[in-house]
């Protein structure tokens, strides 16, 4: 095992009374690398006099003891050294940059969309541990672990205005607030580090599920306490605009499907810390019925997926997609409200499609999408 010989004996006792006398956040880490043609680059983390790190108590498994500090490894605490991330001053938000890594980009040569869809995952629960959530499963409660309780995806839709390239540093501003008695909403800010533009956003609604079960069940009191504490006073939306592409309803889209890939099967990697398919693992398979002259010519612009039930390692998937027209509805770009989709008259070529994620087995909805589709720029 590599050894830093700078982590002495003080430097343990210094990461234990941090987890128990929740002490201030050690100094910022190492700044980011020089970015090509673009300015040096500072850390995200904010200094040490702001919020300060709160302590995360170990639930992993029935023979752990409440308060007990991690010594043996003190991951929570270099974690939380090591990461770029820092709550707002008002502690009502999070944020942390990503470097794009080179496994990270795709054809096109930026990140691809799975690569967004685990970034603003990852900054989510990074918040969530961050306040002291557990990490036992996606920013449970104390009360949530006591009754088996989980946060399940019900829907979650992605905007993205310019894609990254690799080595690109991207900022995630996230936070999480209530939606009504059945459940919550995150939503997160993506922006370019280096020139402070929005490059996409993205909100999505949670509702709780039994872990023993598997059957919904509405947000307790108790519940809803423990986790909007860290929530803002007052709503916040990324997509405040009306009737902006988020709220939108998506039909289920009816047989016979002007593309499909037929029998896809979940892989044991698909599979989260809660048992079921991780709900990144959909988007892939979302875009692999799409008609790939499409994918050569256009780039993913928007993604709305509604989740409609799990599924389970030993399911057998089809995925189906088909065009849907815009309804007279004008061209969209990136120049709304804060980076937003908006009506615009420009000549980019735009497409949208209808998706179905159903079992082979019974033809049950698993998963509804739409995506919208822009022109590649000229590279």
């Amino acid at each position: 095992m590599l050894k830093l010989s700078t982590y002495s004996g003080v430097d343990q006792i210094h990461c234990v009374a941090a987890q128990c006398r929740f002490l201030g956040p050690p100094k910022p880490n190492r700044i980011f690398p020089r970015r090509k043609d673009g300015p040096f680059l500072a850390p995200c983390a904010a200094s040490p006099s702001k919020t300060p790190v709160l302590a995360v108590v170990s639930d992993r498994g029935a023979g752990s003891v409440a308060g007990r500090v991690e010594t043996k490894s003190g991951s929570v605490t270099l974690a939380n050294r090591l990461r770029k991330g820092s709550m707002a001053d008002d502690g009502k938000s999070y944020k942390e940059c990503f470097i794009v890594r080179s496994y990270e980009v795709g054809i096109n040569k930026t990140a691809t969309v799975e690569t967004i869809a685990n970034f603003i995952q990852e900054v989510g629960c990074n918040h969530a541990q961050y306040v002291g959530f557990s990490t036992d499963g996606f920013a449970t409660t104390t009360t949530m672990r006591e009754m088996h309780l989980i946060w399940v995806t019900a829907r979650m839709h992605i905007e993205i205005y310019k894609y990254p390239a690799w080595s690109d540093v991207v900022e995630i501003e996230t936070w999480c607030q209530g939606e009504g008695r059945i459940g919550t909403r995150r939503d997160w800010i993506l922006k370019d580090y280096a020139t402070g533009e929005v490059i996409g956003r993205a909100t999505s609604k949670w509702v709780m599920m039994n872990q023993d079960t598997r059957r919904l069940q509405k947000v307790s009191d108790d519940v809803r306490e423990e986790h909007l504490v860290f929530a803002p006073r007052e709503l916040r939306l990324a997509f405040p605009e009306p009737n902006n592409n988020s709220l939108r309803k998506i039909p289920k889209l009816e047989d016979p499907a002007q593309y499909s890939r037929l029998g896809v099967v979940p892989r044991r990697a698909d599979l989260d810390m809660n048992q079921h398919v991780n709900n990144v693992a959909y988007i892939g398979w979302v875009l692999e019925s799409m008609p790939q002259e499409l994918i050569d010519s256009h780039e993913l612009e928007a993604i709305t997926l509604d989740y409609r039930r799990e599924c389970q390692r030993d399911d057998i998937v089809d995925s189906l997609t088909s065009v849907e027209p815009f309804d007279d509805a004008p061209a969209l770009s990136g120049n709304g409200t804060n980076g937003s989709l908006a009506a615009t008259e420009d000549d980019k070529d735009y497409r949208q499609y209808l998706h179905l994620l159903r079992s082979a087995g019974d033809d049950s909805e698993i998963n509804r999408g739409r995506t919208i589709w822009r022109e590649k720029p000229a590279r």
